[in-house]
């Protein structure tokens, strides 16, 4: 590796971290500023209740002190016990969703990758055919629809309509349409990507010189046209995880989906601070890693 290299990666998990402390530092005051607190109910408690409550969880101390208490919490990997889940910490309950997360979005990822460069390539190969017109008509629709949408559509078509999966996500089968609608705007988009990138790469004089060796289509398409066509999909994952991270907190709260997206929001609507702390950092590190490794790569 020369040091140009070394310099960027440097230079790359500086800013990887800069932009982690931006995440944590606005999330927590922009937390405190909105009205209202987490022990805040439509049947008022008394006064030392909610005190006693404030003192067990560091909410009666100066809004400073408690930014430096959660700095030094998060560097630590210590997310302290849920306010609203008592007797659960959050590092559990972030465990505890991304067992499911994690599964519906490799798999929605591993779909959306494959299909995407599949109907790329395709769609470059008949260009200007039925076939080209077609795909690019579908990905268009697909990358304009919001997964709020899509997900909806597919729930009242196959779960309403036709019966034929469930509407739950916890049920046996429950996880093949959340994982349908995350995968259907990444392989649009990565189709769309992959045929703009085929297209280029099939007109360069390398492909026409192998052509003009005798080299044979198949071998043109797969070891020259394909490898190096993929390029701009590598610097796609990065965006690609983000979209699926950020996608699944809707789709998991149409599904009752029991991933850690469907515990952020909850989070949000309970006020759960703690929760929303340690589920915002965990989903903003994972998304920073991602793009960082797909930079790299």
């Amino acid at each position: 590796m020369d040091s140009k290299t070394l310099r960027y990666i440097i230079k790359r998990i500086l800013l990887a971290i800069v932009t982690l402390w931006a995440v944590i530092t606005v999330t927590f005051f922009v937390m405190h500023a909105v009205p209202g607190g987490p022990f805040t109910r439509e049947k008022a408690i008394s006064a030392e209740a909610q005190a006693a409550l404030e003192a067990k969880y560091g909410l009666d101390k100066p809004l400073f002190e408690q930014y430096l208490t959660y700095l030094g919490d998060a560097a630590h990997g210590n997310f302290g016990p849920s306010i609203k889940q008592r007797g659960r910490m959050v590092t559990d309950i972030i465990i505890d969703g991304m067992r499911t997360s994690a599964k519906i979005g490799i798999i929605a990822l591993i779909i959306a990758t494959i299909s995407g460069v599949l109907l790329g390539s395709l769609a470059a190969l008949k260009r200007n055919t039925f076939i080209d017109r077609f795909i690019m008509v579908l990905t268009t629709a697909f990358v304009s629809m919001p997964s709020f949408i899509m997900g909806s559509l597919l729930l009242i078509l196959f779960s309403i309509k036709l019966g034929w999966l469930p509407a739950n996500g916890a049920a046996k089968y429950g996880l093949v349409l959340p994982i349908i609608t995350l995968s259907l705007y990444p392989m649009a988009y990565i189709t769309r990507l992959t045929r703009s990138s085929m297209l280029d790469v099939l007109g360069q004089d390398y492909i026409r010189t192998a052509k003009a060796k005798g080299v044979s289509q198949r071998n043109v398409i797969l070891h020259h046209a394909l490898k190096n066509s993929l390029i701009p999909v590598i610097t796609y994952f990065g965006p690609e995880l983000a979209y699926i991270v950020t996608g699944s907190l809707v789709v998991e709260q149409i599904f009752a989906v029991p991933g850690i997206g469907r515990y952020f929001v909850n989070s949000i609507t309970g006020r759960d601070y703690t929760l929303i702390r340690g589920t915002t950092i965990v989903l903003a590190t994972l998304i920073v890693i991602m793009n960082l490794v797909s930079d790299i790569m």
